[in-house]
């Protein structure tokens, strides 16, 4: 009633115009023209009469009076409707402008128009008719409002994040679960007992708990070669700690070639097959082994040892390559996981198809010289038939002659050398030098037939019989050949990477890279030379220098391959000659030779580095400037023929500039040759370049 006392009534006047005119029956569900004790009287009059009507009081009025609450009963339900309705604006009023106000801190400041609505606050106006301002006057007139616009922006934008999430995932899903798997074995690798914690850190080992080959390895080093074993001691001198596996074919331990060909067969040793012990040229003694076996780690034990170290994982082949998943399967069916991965999986001494034709009693009698098994193989046969023939004319073919000639002389063995070139390494020095050499070995007790090509290997009674395309024939007892290399690249296949047509081997960038995490060093590189052109090298200096190169950009060093790397080849202690560049006889030579003395030799070079393995002092040495030696010194001159070729310079040009040079009998200069390359400079007197070697000191 206190509310009802305080309102404003119309006057009379107003009041019978609103009778007159029937606007004054009901307004907002009340009826203004009558005064309130009146309206409660007519409200109880009508509660009556509905009373009676449900009683059964029928009758002419009693029908009247039921037709009266059955019109008042409508009028009842109607303004219940409106009553519901009223309640559910009022209702989404209030939601609405609850969600503005919790996404208004989200939106930036209002500006202008939308200003105004902040003045409702000032004004103190009540809280339901702000949100009913703010709802109804940011719609479009006689629309529905922005809150439904909003609503569906909102779950659009919802839809389109999770579609997107969903294919994210399920792209990545194979990715993902690999190497959840991956680290999930590598936490169940490092979990063992506080005993095996102990040990592990007192560097012992506990066999019994530890796989034998563990299932990840950080550095993981296919190939157990020169090249292999340089990225290993490259990998371990920048991150002391780490962790390398070498997967190894080869039953030994890495171990340097070129001992194979030349210093062991000039040992006194009755059991250098065993000891593969041997005298450099300078007297002095070393295996041919890197590293004893006491440097290296077990395999089992690699994953727990405090420091970290090498291990080498002997008689196992890597047979497939998960590139994506960096897992790598051995020919056991064994599976690693790694971090990073070299491959230097060297090559395969090539064969002949005319052997391959022959048959299985040819094949018996034949060696591909390339590991410590072929030296010891050909090491015995050579005490025990009467005749060898090697086929090659190149540097293993020529050094093999050599070293088997000197034992022919003391033992009655028949050495023949046969190639299809004039002459010895016909494919690398110029035809004069090459005859030269020729007759040098020849001196050495050996059986030259240069102009030969094979046709056919048969077996007659109990020898072979070669039979060459210009109709001779050619007995003996076992065959050795040395007619080149083929990369292995049969990791390419599963791998996915790219082999080189022209070169072969496995194609990388300057920084020895063929995927993100792949690196490839040795015989098995097509590396891009930035003076050469794109070259593929199969000589011991370039898989040191590789392979340390390797190693450095698999701990972060990001460095280029710009080395030059040489090769060496001896015939004997006496005669032997270093090489750089592009040595290709097809090229233009020019050669300037003087009067060799007592230490133009390989011994005498030897003794001067202190090491039989020259390219072991030579590495990535470079001279910095390049001086004419300011004493005076005559012009060097090319010899005449039948002149001795005592010891000289050979430069390779191309386009007039010098892109190979061969020091014959001169030892320790390869830096300035190095230097003379890099600078690719035009001479126009070369004689003047040759000064630069100081061939005329004493």
């Amino acid at each position: 009633m206190g509310v009802e006392s305080r309102r404003r009534w119309p006057d009379p006047a107003t009041v019978a115009v609103a009778r007159r005119s029937g606007r004054g029956r009901r307004r907002g569900g009340r009826n203004i023209a009558a005064p309130p004790q009146r309206r409660r009287g007519r409200a109880a009059a009508r509660k009556g009469r509905r009373r009676r009507g449900a009683r059964g009081q029928w009758g002419a009025g009693g029908c009247a009076r039921a037709v009266r609450a059955v019109g008042s009963g409508r009028r009842e339900r109607v303004r219940r409707e409106a009553t519901g309705d009223m309640f559910r604006c009022r209702m989404a009023a209030a939601v609405a402008g609850g969600l503005v106000c919790a996404l208004r801190p989200l939106s930036p400041a209002p500006r202008g128009r939308a200003a105004a609505g902040n003045l409702l606050q000032r004004w103190n106006v009540p809280v339901k008719l702000q949100m009913s301002r703010q709802v109804a006057s940011s719609g479009v007139p006689g629309g529905k409002g922005d809150s439904s616009v909003f609503v569906l922006i909102v779950g659009l934008s919802t839809l389109g994040a999770g579609a997107y999430v969903y294919k994210t995932l399920r792209e990545n899903k194979e990715r993902f679960t690999s190497r959840v798997t991956t680290v999930t074995k590598r936490s169940q690798e490092n979990e063992s007992s506080p005993s095996d914690t102990d040990a592990a850190s007192q560097g012992t080992a506990a066999p019994g708990a530890r796989p034998e080959v563990p299932s990840h390895v950080p550095f993981l080093l296919i190939g157990g070669g020169t090249a292999a074993f340089a990225a290993a001691r490259s990998i371990r001198a920048r991150d002391p700690g780490a962790r390398v596996l070498i997967v190894s074919e080869d039953p030994a331990l890495p171990y340097m070639r070129p001992p194979l060909s030349k210093e062991l067969w000039f040992s006194d040793d009755p059991n250098v097959t065993e000891t593969l012990r041997f005298k450099q040229w300078n007297g002095k003694e070393r295996s041919i082994y890197f590293q004893p076996p006491s440097f290296y780690v077990p395999v089992r034990d690699l994953p727990f040892v405090e420091n970290g170290g090498v291990a080498v994982l002997c008689g196992k082949k890597v047979v497939h390559m998960d590139v994506r998943g960096n897992i790598v399967k051995l020919s056991d069916g064994t599976q690693i996981s790694y971090d990073k991965c070299l491959i230097a999986t060297g090559g395969t001494p090539r064969n002949l198809s005319a052997i391959e034709r022959a048959g299985k009693d040819v094949q018996q009698r034949l060696t591909l010289f390339r590991k410590i098994e072929d030296f010891k193989c050909l090491e015995k046969i050579s005490r025990e038939v009467k005749s060898v023939t090697i086929i090659g004319g190149g540097f293993l073919g020529s050094e093999l002659a050599c070293a088997l000639g000197r034992r022919a002389q003391t033992r009655g063995l028949e050495v023949i050398q046969l190639f299809p070139e004039s002459g010895n390494m016909g494919k690398v020095l110029p035809e004069y030098l090459s005859n030269w050499t020729t007759e040098k070995v020849r001196k050495e007790g050996v059986n030259v037939m240069p102009n030969a090509v094979v046709k056919s290997v048969s077996v007659c009674g109990n020898r072979l019989m070669i039979k060459l395309k210009d109709g001779r024939k050619v007995e003996t007892d076992h065959i050795v050949a040395a007619v080149g290399l083929e990369p292995n690249v049969e990791l390419a296949k599963s791998a996915g990477l790219e082999v080189d047509s022209d070169f072969g081997g496995f194609r990388v960038n300057a920084e020895l890279q063929a995927r993100s995490n792949i690196w490839v060093a040795g015989d098995a590189a097509c590396f891009y030379d930035i003076k050469l052109g794109r070259r593929r090298v199969e000589h011991h200096d370039h898989a040191v220098v590789s392979g340390r190169l390797a190693g450095e950009n698999m701990t972060g060093a990001a460095k280029p391959y710009w080395h030059q790397s040489m090769f060496w080849s001896d015939l004997g202690p006496n005669v032997g000659y270093e090489a750089i560049g592009l040595v290709d006889s097809s090229l233009p030579t020019v050669g300037v030779f003087a009067k060799a003395t007592a230490k133009d030799t390989p011994k005498s070079a030897t003794e001067q580095s202190g090491t039989g393995i020259r390219s072991e002092s030579e590495t990535e040495a470079e001279a910095s400037e390049v001086h004419v030696s300011p004493s005076f010194s005559p012009t060097p001159q090319v010899p005449k023929q039948g002149e001795d070729y005592g010891k000289g310079v050979i430069f390779y040009l191309r386009d007039k500039v010098v892109v190979g040079i061969v020091l014959w009998n001169i030892f320790n200069r390869m830096p300035i040759a190095r230097k003379i390359i890099k600078d690719g400079e035009e001479h126009d007197d070369l004689n003047e370049v040759a000064k630069l070697f100081n061939i005329h000191e004493d």
